[in-house]
């Protein structure tokens, strides 16, 4: 049996698996992402893979990463909270160390990618994942490919402008308008509560508990985000659209921005636009990053 090392980094906790060629896990774990920096985290790295490679016939190394990730050279552009990962050429650091190939992909374009292998866009060769969270990102897919953009930026629905602010437009993203961060905020200050007295499940367990500004803040960002996707519908034409991160797993939010989306269609604007929720959570990135790696090395995916 084939078997593969997997790496998920994330800015609290690096997830592990060691995973079969159909995405069963076999084991599993995680531990802390390092403060101290590359060195370490490498090393940590290096253990976990050694400590393995003992029990399995490891045949590779597949990493999910924050930030914009060049996939042909193994470099981490952009920013993120882990900032030494950034600017090196971490396959082949990885490589040297382990002695094992080693692919790695940008995390929400994983996510998206384990949905067309494994979940909710199976048999779909062209769709879009939006994730919603602190901010709004996201990937395109097209037969089982991302498409990246010239400068690595496709699929950063944020940026979109959405609102009409007074003065800088720029402060009207979709990110700033649209995102479960911007709907915490906005509770927040219209409650004259201070800025991180809430989270996300706060606000929704308001608006469950009949609290009037919690509902109307969350029904002024479903129609924001269907706003957004009817652009993204209309600019893109994807066949499927997925909401991921963690507000899509709240049946109420799939519904909500469906039945905004609805109100969007009339006479010029004919075309049924809707959505449903990824399929996976926390193995998603885990789950895409075993398919970039595979699918480069051109092994059978059935």
């Amino acid at each position: 049996m084939k078997t593969y090392m997997v790496f998920d980094i994330g800015g609290t906790f690096i997830k592990y698996a060691v995973m079969n060629d159909q995405a069963v896990k076999l084991e599993s774990g995680k531990v802390p992402t390092p403060k101290e920096g590359l060195d370490v985290f490498l090393q940590k790295i290096t253990d976990i893979v050694t400590h393995y490679k003992s029990l399995f016939d490891l045949q590779g190394i597949a990493v999910s990463s924050p930030g914009a990730v060049d996939v042909i050279r193994g470099f981490i552009g952009g920013a993120s909270a882990i900032p030494y990962i950034h600017g090196v050429c971490m396959t082949d650091l990885i490589k040297e160390r382990t002695g094992l190939d080693v692919t790695i992909e940008n995390d929400a374009n994983c996510a998206a990618l384990a949905e067309g292998w494994r979940g909710a866009a199976q048999e779909t060769d062209y769709y879009i994942c939006i994730v919603i969270g602190t901010g709004i990102g996201g990937s395109i897919v097209i037969n089982q490919t991302i498409l990246r953009g010239a400068t690595l930026h496709g699929g950063e629905f944020g940026y979109m402008i959405i609102g009409n602010p007074p003065k800088n437009p720029l402060q009207a993203t979709w990110s700033q308008v649209a995102s479960t961060h911007a709907l915490i905020e906005e509770v927040e200050v219209r409650k004259s509560l201070s800025k991180g007295t809430l989270d996300g499940e706060q606000v929704f367990r308001m608006a469950e508990a009949g609290d009037p500004i919690a509902k109307d803040c969350i029904a002024e960002v479903y129609k924001k985000l269907a706003i957004g996707i009817y652009n993204l519908k209309y600019a893109l034409d994807p066949k499927k659209i997925l909401i991921g991160g963690g507000i899509s797993k709240r049946p109420e939010v799939i519904a909500g921005i469906n039945q905004e989306l609805k109100k969007l269609k009339d006479e010029i604007s004919t075309l049924e636009i809707t959505v449903e929720a990824c399929q996976f959570d926390n193995d998603a990135n885990l789950i895409g990053a075993l398919f970039h790696f595979l699918k480069i090395r051109n092994s059978s995916l059935n």
